[in-house]
């Protein structure tokens, strides 16, 4: 009779979970994004989440956690339940960038998550204050060599942190770092000049441009962005050795289940195949790559090394 009863429990216990996972999702589902609102990343998460949500069933509720990088949000949902109510719209800044840069990461962007999906890869610019008179790289290049220390640089995230340095460290120019904690303050200060350089994502910088109000000299993709055909890719400008991928993916916490998981898959990546998602991302120059939960794990692996030699060429050492 107990062994009846021990055995009947323990059926309990473990159909509990798959119990769970088959109802999901029956409450709203938080997107943790780990950047300000406005951001480049804030505005390709709630492209998403409008219209996950009507598929779904759920609101997906974007939550902004800002700060050191992406770590904070991202140390926050690998501490969640796994049970995929909090999610992760990750950025290379938390999953490549952290990991190179610090000795002792606060999280293990392998076994500390369950990849989802990939997502897409961001545009990038080379942008300067209309004050510097540079019209191309080569311009840019040589005016930081004749006034070395005299250009102030801003950053909002580690794409511009690392892509930075590479390139001063290939250019063999000095220039003085200007850290924010997100492109939307960093590209307020460069449209009024307070710095005059930055590598920032076209989500945030587009309307500038277009407006004449900053001066965009290069793409760091390789091919050139429809939204300003014009522009140059750095390889086109000379600087084919630039090889630094910016890019956003869909996370939950390790060892979610396999059904939710596959279900929330499903739902992004129908969403990313709908033509008016597609068209909203177009506008952001953000290009949708969905992927199966394993080639994004393969991903992460590749961009974590990738970010690694970069640091390591540029004479970036981990703090």
């Amino acid at each position: 009779m107990l062994k009846t009863l021990a055995a009947a429990a323990l059926g309990l216990l473990l159909a509990a979970p798959l119990s769970a996972a088959a109802q999901f999702p029956g409450k709203p589902v938080r997107l943790v994004v780990p950047f300000p609102a406005g951001s480049s990343t804030d505005i390709i998460t709630r492209i998403l989440a409008n219209s996950v949500s009507q598929s779904l069933g759920q609101p997906l509720i974007v939550d902004n956690k800002a700060g050191a990088d992406g770590a904070i949000a991202a140390s926050e949902v690998a501490k969640a339940p796994a049970d995929g109510y909090t999610l992760l719209m990750a950025t290379n800044s938390p999953m490549s960038a952290v990991p190179a840069m610090k000795k002792s990461p606060p999280y293990d962007p392998v076994a500390d998550f369950t990849p989802i999906t990939d997502v897409g890869r961001y545009t990038f610019f080379i942008l300067l204050h209309p004050s510097v008179p540079a019209r191309t790289l080569g311009d840019l290049i040589e005016y930081a060599r004749a006034n070395p220390g005299k250009l102030n640089y801003a950053t909002g995230n580690t794409t511009g942190i690392v892509s930075t340095a590479f390139f001063a460290s290939q250019a063999k120019i000095h220039m003085v770092h200007v850290p924010y904690k997100g492109e939307p303050q960093a590209i307020t200060d460069l449209v009024a000049g307070r710095v005059q350089f930055m590598i920032c994502s076209s989500g945030t910088s587009i309307a500038h441009i277009r407006e004449g109000k900053l001066r965009a000299l290069v793409t760091t993709l390789p091919k050139r962005s429809t939204l300003l055909p014009e522009v140059p890719t750095i390889a086109e400008a000379g600087m084919p050795q630039f090889s630094i991928t910016s890019w956003a993916g869909l996370f939950g916490p390790a060892r979610m289940p396999r059904e939710v998981v596959a279900r929330l898959n499903r739902e992004f990546g129908t969403a990313m195949a709908r033509a008016d998602v597609q068209a909203a991302m177009e506008r952001q120059a953000f290009a949708l790559s969905p992927s199966s939960p394993e080639q994004l794990a393969t991903f992460v692996k590749e961009q974590m090394e990738n970010y690694r030699r970069t640091l390591r060429a540029a004479g970036v050492e981990p703090e």
